[in-house]
């Protein structure tokens, strides 16, 4: 049986997978990452080739480095950009699904999906860290609270208040005084919600979107955030069969497979 690796190495978490020539995926993992993209890519690599059983990257037929640490992955045959690996795995996970809203630890991204998986068309807003997975760490701070239960503290809020600064820094401010006048803070969380989904509005439009879209990356996971976008955006969001974290990873290793077994 020969395998493939997909490693994407993130500004905020690394994710590695590795399938089979089938492309059943058999290993994956995800870790923090660490300063040193080098080490966030081989400490991930590591896991899963031990989780298959076998020694080294250089066991693997094709490996495939994507994400904002993708020149950095030593062991890769080559590397992809994230947005094509989004495509890739959101494709092969649900063929059915056209649009992607992208959400890392430092940029939003709109992929439009074509019929074989790539990418038809894309947007990126990369200036700014409102609305990504910083942003989210930031105000789960804000509320002294982790982001799994942050995710899910506006789902409970009857009524919105709204958040009119745009830049996390600012916002952020504007929380902890919210918060220390006593305003209720389940109806806080659900105003930084529909401002991150505002924000989105933007992408999911050059992504093509008219029904349906999709959510991949670690903010994926936020409830609260589906809700939002389900609600701003009026389309159905449609939750992927496997972690939405791992779609990037997923791609690059679907990405090996295919060249590895191209050359063979």
């Amino acid at each position: 049986m020969k395998y493939f690796g997909g490693c994407d190495v993130g500004s905020t978490y690394t994710k590695a997978v590795i399938l089979d020539e089938n492309g059943k995926m058999v290993a994956n993992t995800t870790i923090k990452s660490k300063i040193n993209s080098q080490e966030s890519a081989k400490l991930a690599m590591n896991e899963v080739l031990e989780k298959v059983g076998l020694a080294s990257s250089q066991e693997l037929a094709y490996l495939i480095g994507t994400g904002y640490g993708r020149n950095k992955v030593p062991f890769a045959d080559e590397n992809i950009s994230e947005i094509s690996c989004h495509a890739m795995g959101v494709h092969i996970t649900d063929p059915s699904v056209k649009a992607i809203i992208d959400i890392g630890g430092q940029d939003v991204k709109g992929i439009s999906v074509d019929n074989d998986g790539t990418v038809k068309n894309f947007a990126m807003n990369d200036k700014c860290a409102a609305g990504t997975g910083r942003f989210y760490e930031a105000m789960a701070r804000s509320f002294e609270m982790s982001l799994p239960e942050f995710s899910k503290l506006s789902l409970s809020a009857k009524n919105v208040i709204p958040i009119t600064a745009q830049c996390t820094v600012f916002a952020e401010s504007e929380v902890i005084t919210l918060v220390g006048e006593g305003k209720p803070m389940n109806e806080i969380a659900a105003g930084i919600q529909m401002a991150v989904a505002k924000r989105c509005f933007v992408m999911a439009k050059k992504a093509g979107a008219t029904d349906s879209i999709t959510l991949t990356g670690g903010c994926a996971k936020n409830d609260g955030l589906k809700k939002a976008i389900e609600h701003v955006l009026k389309l159905k969001v449609i939750d992927l069969p496997v972690d939405p974290q791992l779609m990037g990873a997923l791609g690059a290793a679907e990405y090996a497979r295919q060249k590895g077994q191209a050359q063979a």
